[in-house]
């Protein structure tokens, strides 16, 4: 009779908490009532079992320790459940963390000072790109983002001037901006293009680069050896790219913001020189990308800031980048000094094909520091005629030795000034291996003064794995996983059926 009480007035309490917890929210008595009735009602199950000796059967013990299990599971999962809901922790495994920002995204949307806002006019939500947008809402509230279907909200569209579907803008304060998209069609935009959208749209002043042409520079063309691609890395974060050819024009514009020497092979006239170290004096600042082997006429300039140039090529001694294709003369380096433009590399890897080493020569008043530092494996190569590549201690240099070095002058602020040893790796193709495009790009938001919050790793795009199947290999792979592989599950199923009985 016990158990019967027991049993209903479990049940009792357990129903009175739920109806509390329905009516209002979960409270202490709530909580109380379904713990008291759920201890009430097992117990008198417990009573009822010992005395029908329920719990003594095979069946029954067989039968709890199931249930156990199963409960067991179930508050497993429940927990993780509920430690997801409440406590987010992602893991990205993708191959280059394509489901995770960059450190670049995430600083940007972190730093928001007002709201920015992205509208998406279209007939339906992309989900792919919608996740992106989430990806970037997690890092800050001040991020916002829409899908506004423009056939519905027409008022909208025409305030945006949409013209057709797909459209994305970007509302920044009073900016509004374009979202420019050359995907195909069907294709969601990717971070790249989203975060240098938002570093154009921050940006509270333009920025003009100047390009110097007439002395054999590389062209700014989509072309072997151009720098068409880091052209457009520039533009795309609102940077406005020309050429500037200073023997014809004979000054520097005013609204210069940088000038890039980049593969100079033949030597600046005397009065280019002249009128690059006045710019200089008034606070500009200057990017040489420079060749072995080659001599454009900028001594002086390198001489007053303390750099010295030497003109052997620096080859890996151990071969380290014939693994990847690559030939001695490509210096592999992970070794950064300690510098804005290099801070968030870490150990990383960045190709310096055909590259001469840079030297620092102490100035009272410039402050220079090395980007790129080879390791003791390299070193400085005079005699490239021999078959052979070896190192003689009476010519080469053995390394460490520097590729890049950044400096600035201390009395004449902004004064700056980036030398490369190198020219190819920021050309078309090398420009996209590794921290090439980083390294070149970081150095120029700093030469400009805009380091705040680009110089970081920039957006990783996703290795295309596409597998291009023919229909005879289609067919097959529908066939075994819609019929052969059921078809085989189904009769191991079978047998270990038949063989138990």
């Amino acid at each position: 009779m016990l158990n019967i009480a027991l049993f209903l007035f479990g049940i009792a309490l357990g129903v009175a908490g739920i109806v509390l917890a329905s009516l209002a929210t979960w409270s202490t008595t709530s909580i109380i009532f379904l713990i008291s009735g759920s201890i009430s009602l097992a117990l008198g199950i417990w009573l009822w079992g010992k005395k029908h000796q329920f719990w003594q059967l095979r069946s029954t013990k067989q039968g709890t320790s199931a249930i156990a299990k199963t409960a067991v599971v179930l508050i497993a999962v429940g927990l993780i459940n509920w430690a997801g809901t409440n406590y987010e922790r992602r893991w990205d495994l993708s191959e280059n963390n394509v489901y995770t920002l960059s450190e670049q995204s995430q600083t940007i949307v972190a730093q928001l000072k007002q709201p920015l806002e992205v509208l998406v006019f279209d007939r339906n939500t992309n989900s792919e790109l919608e996740q992106l947008l989430l990806n970037y809402r997690r890092y800050s509230d001040l991020f916002q983002f829409r899908f506004i279907n423009p056939e519905q909200a027409i008022g909208l569209a025409q305030q945006f001037g949409v013209q057709s579907l797909g459209e994305i803008y970007l509302q920044y304060g009073d900016q509004r901006q374009k979202l420019d998209v050359s995907n195909a069609v069907g294709e969601a935009i990717t971070e790249t293009q989203l975060t240098n959208s938002m570093i154009k749209i921050k940006r509270d002043r333009p920025t003009n680069i100047y390009f110097l042409q007439g002395h054999g520079e590389a062209s700014l063309d989509l072309v072997e050896g151009g720098l068409a691609q880091a052209v457009k890395n520039l533009e795309d974060q609102g940077n406005t790219v020309q050429t500037l050819n200073l023997a014809s024009s004979g000054k520097i514009p005013d609204d210069s913001n940088l000038i890039v020497i980049a593969g100079a092979t033949r030597q600046l006239f005397a009065a280019e020189v002249s009128t690059l170290q006045q710019y200089l004096k008034a606070g500009g600042s200057l990017l040489l990308l420079l060749s072995p082997n080659l001599d454009s006429g900028i001594t002086p300039i390198l001489q007053n800031w303390g750099i010295e140039l030497d003109n052997r090529l620096i080859v890996d001694g151990k071969g380290r980048g014939s693994l990847m294709g690559f030939g001695p003369a490509v210096a592999m380096v992970n070794n950064y000094g300690e510098h804005p433009i290099t801070a968030s590399f870490r150990n990383g890897i960045s190709l310096f094909p055909e590259a001469r080493p840079l030297k620092i020569i102490a100035k009272a008043e410039i402050s220079s520091t090395p980007l790129a530092i080879t390791d003791e494996q390299t070193w400085a190569e005079s005699d490239l005629s021999a078959e052979s590549i070896t190192f003689d201690s009476a010519q080469d240099i053995l390394g460490p030795l520097n590729v890049a070095i950044a400096s600035f002058h201390t009395k004449l602020k902004p004064s700056r000034m980036v030398v490369f040893g190198s020219t190819t790796f920021a050309t078309n193709g090398w420009f996209e291996q590794q921290l090439n495009g980083d390294i070149l790009l970081n150095s120029i938001s700093w030469l400009v003064g805009q380091e705040q919050d680009t110089l970081l790793i920039r957006p990783r795009e996703a290795t295309n794995r596409r597998l291009n199947l023919s229909s005879r290999q289609t067919s097959l792979i529908s066939w075994l996983a819609l019929r052969i592989m059921p078809f085989i599950a189904l009769v191991a199923g079978v047998f270990m059926w038949w063989s138990k009985r």
